[in-house]
């Protein structure tokens, strides 16, 4: 597929995408790239621990969170995007929900439109991203109570996606700018979580390359009782298996660890001939 002006096998290679919260009350890290000057030197410590697409984000969707505008949402993030396009040739994506914010995102320089709704939500975004050219990435997220309005989980999972994919291409979204991403975190309780991650060999049928979105996430928590600041090693676990099954992409915080992971898995993989 080709996001910006690059190529990504995602047929061969698991990608790290490495996420730039622009954003005070993020749950991971909140407050800490408050300046565009530190949103560069994380950005750059990113790209050199093996980061591939850098995610810009500037309104949190932990649980709880205060929504903002689109202009306090413009506000963070536009400069920081400028700013990484003059400094830095790697692709980049906008974590947002409204079109309006994709727009001006796309004017400044993205190259992906990362929508946790999977172009639900917002009835202009899969028009913007057509006419645009850009790629996407459409996330799996639910309205509904996961505890109770669920009749087979897993199937109704991928019946959803597959709606986002057939909303992007009806659109006119070019078929190879697409990613899916079922959404870890978002319209699940903490085993949806896990069957979702279970999932994704077969999730993979739906025939556009996935995303997987689980670093420092509760559902960590919910298996080894971990704090947010020691859950690292297990997202880089998690990122192994997402490239043992065909995952083309893995969004995580802490770059090193899971590029590490994922090199290591590709390595004893192609050294079988598989």
């Amino acid at each position: 597929m080709r996001i910006g002006k690059k190529e990504f096998d995602t047929d061969r290679h698991t990608y790290v995408m490495g996420i730039l919260n622009v954003t005070p009350d993020s749950f991971s890290d909140g407050g800490k790239r408050e300046t565009i000057d530190d949103a560069l030197s994380h950005c750059e410590q990113m790209i050199l621990d093996g980061a591939e697409i850098i995610d810009v984000g500037g309104e949190s969707t932990r649980p709880g969170h205060e929504p903002v505008s689109a202009r306090e949402e413009m506000e963070r993030v536009l400069p920081v995007i400028e700013a990484i396009k003059k400094n830095f040739d790697i692709p980049l994506s906008l974590d947002t929900m409204k079109s309006q914010v994709a727009r001006e995102g796309i004017t400044a320089g993205i190259d992906l439109v990362n929508d946790i709704w999977g172009l639900k939500k917002d009835p202009d975004m899969a028009n913007l991203i057509a006419e645009s050219r850009a790629a996407c990435c459409l996330m799996h997220n639910s309205s509904r109570d996961p505890d109770h309005d669920y009749t087979d989980f897993l199937s109704e999972l991928k019946e959803e996606m597959a709606q986002s994919l057939d909303m992007a291409l009806k659109a006119g979204i070019r078929e190879d700018g697409i990613i899916l991403d079922p959404g870890i975190g978002f319209g699940k309780n903490r085993e949806q979580d896990l069957q979702a991650i279970g999932a994704l060999g077969d999730l993979r049928d739906l025939g556009a390359p996935l995303l997987l979105g689980v670093s420092r996430k509760r559902v960590i928590d919910h298996v080894l009782h971990l704090p947010i600041d020691q859950r690292d090693p297990a997202t880089a676990v998690i990122s192994a298996y997402a490239a043992m099954n065909g995952c083309g992409f893995v969004r995580v915080h802490e770059v090193r660890i899971n590029a590490d992971a994922i090199r290591m898995v590709e390595a004893i993989r192609d050294s079988r001939g598989i």
